[in-house]
């Protein structure tokens, strides 16, 4: 059923007669031939933001607006100079999104002319969850080789799959999957991307860009084709104000010449080296942070995800280079991988963030993530007050996220300047309900109905729990198609 935006649905317009202007022309791919001759998947309009989202036009969907959020209950800014503590908490507050940023944020805000004013008394404001390690191709294989650990599930799901998805079905799992983190509050999405053909690449990032999210796209290339990350980042990437690269490497020192050509690729674009390192203890063998440190990877512009089986050693080598990590608590327990020495790299003041990776966490639930981070720590070392506490945790699901990417002057936070990403949280339900100590319960109680509204760079993305302009029904069934075809390959 498609759930399209009432202009009016954001609350009451304080000057009704100002017309709102329409945003600039939204930025579209390059190679538009082959995008439109991919065959049955619906293009994003031309004009202005209106989009085609599994295939119904909603004229009026995610349209940006001067949008004031008026009488928040609780706001959550993740800036201390801005509310009480290390979140930032503001009791009754406003946060008023302008232009695509933060404008300003704090009590009594009065609406610029021809704002809406959309009442958010009783809710919760906060910055929009940073996911900092995904696959969203693998909703492809979702509860998939559930009785195998991280090496059986890569023999027998990933590797067998991924060849097996054509450039069609490429952008319906990768949409059904963003649509889903989008769902259920993430703004910014790192997903890590396997080498594909070009045509694949070119869906991946068309399915990502019509779900309005913001994104990394980290590009990993088969050995010797490595300069096609260029021709991406050129044709792909530039032209999306929402989108940006990383390199994404296979770390070992069997093949390290790709691994330093990877990281001369990115070194000459100025991105971030994104690696898996020490997830299974198998991959001691490959000698993973050996081969990083000698191509010269090692340093504050790598992303490493995972980093479970770390020695005190090498724990001590990621702080002393501020190598960045992604924490995945919730598939690391899925493959039995183990679980990742969080509290001892952050004594060290190693940056972090967490990440839903793809298949394997099954599902988008970023308020799981957080509660999955908080417990295996406490039962692991049967201490209530081991990091990461609610506080920081919540920390790490936003404003830590963006801080191991090096987007923490863009997003993770209510700072006003900052571009305008944030969700709003119902904790009228059920699950949530009543008000006891709601910072703890965003992550002991909170799921993703709770979402009620998203905001990315002052876009409506999400508006009274329904996602805006999105065909639900037509995007699980083209999901379902995709899937079939898989199942007679």
């Amino acid at each position: 059923m498609t759930s399209a935006e009432n202009p009016r649905s954001e609350g009451t317009p304080t000057s009704p007669d100002i017309p709102v202007t329409a945003p600039p022309r939204r930025a579209r791919l390059s190679r538009r031939s082959v995008l439109a001759g991919a065959g049955g998947i619906p293009l994003a309009a031309a004009a202005g933001d209106a989009f085609v989202r599994g295939g119904t036009a909603a004229p009026d969907a995610g349209r940006r607006r001067t949008t004031l959020l008026k009488n928040a209950s609780l706001v959550l800014t993740m800036d201390p100079t801005l509310g009480d503590g290390e979140l930032g908490a503001l009791d009754s507050g406003d946060v008023l999104l302008r232009d695509g940023r933060i404008a300003a944020v704090g009590r009594r805000l009065r609406a610029p002319a021809g704002a809406v004013v959309h009442e958010v008394s009783g809710r919760i404001v906060l910055p929009g969850f940073v996911d900092l390690h995904n696959h969203l191709w693998q909703s492809s294989i979702r509860g998939g080789c559930s009785g195998q650990d991280l090496n059986g599930w890569l023999a027998e799901c990933n590797r067998a799959t991924l060849p097996k998805i054509g450039t069609r079905d490429m952008y319906r799992f990768v949409h059904l999957s963003a649509l889903d983190a989008l769902d259920t509050g993430v703004t910014t999405v790192v997903d890590w991307v396997h080498a594909i053909p070009l045509d694949s690449s070119e869906q991946y990032v068309r399915a990502l860009d019509d779900t309005g999210l913001r994104f990394v796209y980290a590009m990993a290339t088969a050995e010797g084709e490595e300069g096609l990350v260029r021709q991406v980042h050129r044709e792909l990437l530039d032209p999306l104000p929402l989108a940006s690269l990383q390199v994404a490497v296979h770390a070992g020192v069997e093949g390290i010449e790709a691994l330093r050509a990877s990281h001369e690729v990115a070194r000459e674009l100025g991105v971030m080296v994104n690696s898996h390192v020490l997830e299974h203890r198998s991959d001691r063998a490959a000698e993973q942070i050996r081969a990083l440190r000698e191509v010269g990877a090692f340093g504050p512009d790598l992303l490493m995800n995972h980093a479970i089986h770390l020695t005190e050693e090498e724990q001590a080598l990621v702080a002393e280079h501020d190598v960045r990590v992604a924490h995945c608590p919730l598939s690391n327990m899925r493959l039995a991988s183990g679980i990742m020495p969080l509290p001892a790299l952050h004594r060290r003041g190693v940056k972090a963030g967490l990440g839903h990776d793809g298949g394997t966490n099954d599902t988008s639930d970023m308020f799981a993530l957080m509660k999955a981070a908080v417990g295996l720590q406490r039962a692991r070392h049967e201490d209530a007050e081991v990091y990461p506490g609610i506080p920081a945790v919540l920390r790490m699901a936003t404003l830590g996220g963006a801080e191991a990417i090096g987007m923490d002057d863009r997003v993770g936070s209510l700072t006003p300047g900052k571009r305008a990403d944030a969700i709003v949280l119902d904790p009228g339900t059920l699950n949530f309900a009543p008000r006891i100590d709601w910072t703890s319960q965003i992550v002991l109680n909170g799921q993703p109905p709770n979402v009620s509204d998203v905001y990315i760079d002052g876009h409506r993305r999400k508006a009274d729990g329904t996602l805006t302009g999105v065909d639900v029904e037509r995007v699980v069934r083209e999901a379902e198609s995709a899937a079939g075809h898989l199942r007679t390959s």
